[in-house]
């Protein structure tokens, strides 16, 4: 949308968002009439905690520095669900111009072009999971009941989700479906796949759609990965496809389940590199909560054609896509879908092909599928070990990110599972 169209929609102020490494999104405000301006910004943010704690890695965080938060205006939206306020995604840039060397959102953008200088391109998607809870109550407590997938929970929310979707319609995304879900008083929506720096920007705007509108009916949207320690968590799956000149590389060709050859070697890639990729896209302790055995969580470092216990689940069909299960709300959707990008390439360039597919539940097997890491400590030392996305992420994005989920971890280590829940209820 235009400014023009804004004020004349009755927009007055516009936030500009960004991701932190922990998955938070961050916003300042402008009035309309000074788009596109550029806002000053502190670079501490690469360093901050989900729990807004701010530790120093060795390139990033402290209090010296601020950054040029520059507008996507063609990203600029008014916001059906929060009237008089529109929002655009920014890009962070240093003082002289330059891009930020730890922008996520620019980061999303160099992976996507180093795809498509091997003559590829990608389309993305996340699968948005949220628990409500009633706004009224002290922590948690369920705004709906009833059984999973069911009629009765549907029939609770209904106007609830066609104000959702139409304010998602309205603001220009394409809803695919929506349904109640398996968990406590939780819901899920996908909207149509899209290039992977928009797919990342739609996930964003997506998840505030859904928490403006939950407060206007009087409840909280959680994208916590886990509410309820002994039950299912949310997951904010993402689904990918890459195609060159002749089509989609997961659908036509003589590989497992009609892969092509270079799209099994790009899920190879991601496949090699999955046990980094978990500290990215779902790597606070809270996480670990969600990513246990036998809950469709997708914890095993796996492929397997339309298996939902494998980590990578190849889904076939006019819209072959891979979909990748291990990940949540707690990952920087810019950051997720640039790293995924850059394993992917890298198993394009090495050539690498797919073990065999993995069938059933591995929690009951022989124990020969490897599990992804367990913990967030354990997934941090995956990421600082991968040679491919320290290459990607650069020194200063890399460590920083490192540096952020070591120190949440260490700041939950005393905590016990109900307790974590409930300190980071709220927090995506």
């Amino acid at each position: 949308m235009t400014p023009e169209e804004l004020r004349a929609a009755g927009v007055t102020l516009v936030e500009l968002s960004f991701v932190d490494n922990a998955g938070i999104t961050r916003v300042k405000a402008v009035p309309l009439d000074r788009l596109p301006t550029a806002v000053g910004a502190s670079p501490c943010f690469e360093a901050f905690g989900s729990d807004d704690v701010m530790v120093a890695g060795r390139y990033l965080g402290g209090p010296d520095g601020d950054l040029r938060l520059t507008p996507d205006m063609s990203r600029l939206v008014a916001l059906s669900a929060q009237p008089g306020w529109g929002w655009v995604p920014a890009d962070k840039y240093d003082q002289d111009g330059t891009r930020f060397v730890a922008c996520q959102r620019a980061f999303a953008a160099r992976q996507t072009e180093a795809l498509a200088a091997h003559g590829l391109r990608a389309l993305a998607a996340y699968e948005h999971e949220w628990i409500l809870g009633r706004g009224d109550a002290d922590g948690f407590a369920p705004a709906f009941d009833g059984p999973a997938y069911g009629q009765i929970r549907l029939e609770q929310v209904a106007g609830y989700a066609s104000e959702l979707v139409a304010d998602l319609t309205a603001q220009g995304l394409v809803v695919e479906q929506f349904h109640p879900e398996y968990a406590v008083a939780q819901l899920e929506v996908s909207v149509a796949p899209n290039d992977p720096v928009a797919a990342a920007d739609d996930a964003v705007l997506v998840r505030h759609t859904i928490r403006s509108r939950s407060l206007a009916h009087g409840w909280r949207a959680s994208f916590s990965p886990s509410v309820d320690p002994d039950g299912a968590g949310s997951g904010a799956h993402l689904h990918l496809s890459v195609h060159d000149a002749g089509g989609s590389l997961m659908a036509g060709g003589d590989g497992p389940c009609g892969l092509r050859t270079e799209g099994e070697a790009f899920l190879a890639g991601v496949l090699r590199e999955l046990p980094a990729l978990v500290a990215i896209g779902c790597g606070h302790p809270v996480s670990f909560l969600r990513l246990q055995p036998s809950r469709w969580a997708g914890i095993w470092q796996a492929w397997g054609h339309e298996t939902r216990e494998t980590a990578l689940r190849l889904v076939t069909g006019p819209s072959a896509n891979a979909e990748l299960k291990c990940f949540d709300a707690t990952a920087n959707p810019y950051l997720l879908i640039g790293s995924v990008l850059a394993a992917g390439l890298a198993g394009v360039t090495a050539r690498l092909r797919l073990p065999e597919p993995v069938t059933g539940d591995p929690a009951t097997g022989d124990g020969s599928v490897p599990r992804l890491p367990s913990s967030a400590s354990e997934a941090a030392t995956a990421l600082e070990s991968s040679a491919v996305l320290a290459a990607a992420l650069g020194p200063a994005l890399h460590d920083a990110i490192v540096t952020v989920r070591r120190a949440e971890a260490e700041r939950c280590s005393g905590l016990e599972a109900r307790a974590l829940t409930s300190a980071v209820l709220w927090r995506w």
